[in-house]
């Protein structure tokens, strides 16, 4: 009787085997493995790397070179005055003057006028100045009350003939007056109305030397070239500032 029952108790279970505990995983398919792809990653890691290396050597290769600080007028040389020193990125395409190069730079002249703030360049200069076409420089030698305090190369100036006699003064009295205004003979009369100062010797040392009179050059027209030529000779010349251009 006791068998019967158990044999009865055990018909109603399922015939299905009873699934895995919610605590047990599946086993997973080992992961496929490309070499291929990963080789690629390391590669383009390190072509970055070297781009950004190449980058950062490119614009740290940079020189030092001379720069003008002070306008330098045709003719004129640089000095410790009118240069500086500026870092610039190397350019085979440039003649820079290296900063190394300043004491040769000194012995050469500006071929042009330089302005202020430029970089120097290999162009710039030569063994002379090239003189404007139309234009010439005229050297004068001034006394003290002959020119103006401060006078600098680049200054405008006008040139006055001072100091000589009208050489139409010999006629009558009748004819005085109209001796004294013709200004071109003689007299206080403009000689150049409006002239660039090419060159000034810095006065410094002049009392070592015993020198009294001030080398000056100015840049004129060729037509006005004789006549301060003429008058610079006679000692009549005196140099008065005006509006620049």
């Amino acid at each position: 009787m006791k068998i019967q029952e158990r044999t009865g108790a055990g018909a109603g279970r399922s015939a299905v085997p009873a699934g895995p505990s919610v605590g047990d995983r599946l086993p997973t398919p080992p992961r496929e493995r490309k070499p291929a792809l990963a080789a690629l990653a390391v590669l383009l890691i390190l072509v970055g790397a070297l781009g950004a290396t190449m980058l950062v050597l490119q614009a740290g290769d940079r020189i030092e070179v001379v720069k003008i600080t002070e306008e330098i007028p045709a003719g004129q040389a640089v000095n410790d005055s009118n240069t500086t020193s500026v870092m610039v990125a190397e350019d085979p395409g440039i003649h820079y003057v290296q900063w190394s190069q300043l004491d040769a730079l000194k012995k050469l002249k500006a071929v042009t006028t330089i302005p202020r703030g430029v970089v120097a360049v290999g162009e710039m200069f030569g063994a002379e100045a090239k003189v404007p076409e139309g234009k010439a420089l005229v050297g004068l030698s001034l006394k003290e009350g002959q020119y103006p305090a401060g006078l600098k190369s680049g200054a405008a100036v006008a040139a006055y003939r001072v100091g000589g006699t009208s050489r139409s003064g010999s006629g009558d009295e009748g004819d005085g007056g109209s001796a004294g205004s013709s200004g071109s003979a003689g007299g206080d009369s403009v000689i150049v109305e409006k002239a660039v100062v090419s060159y000034v010797q810095d006065r410094k040392g002049d009392e070592l030397v015993g020198s009294t009179n001030l080398p000056v050059t100015l840049l004129v027209d060729d037509a006005q070239a004789a006549a301060l030529t003429q008058a610079s000779s006679n000692g009549e010349v005196a140099l008065v500032l005006v509006p620049g251009t």
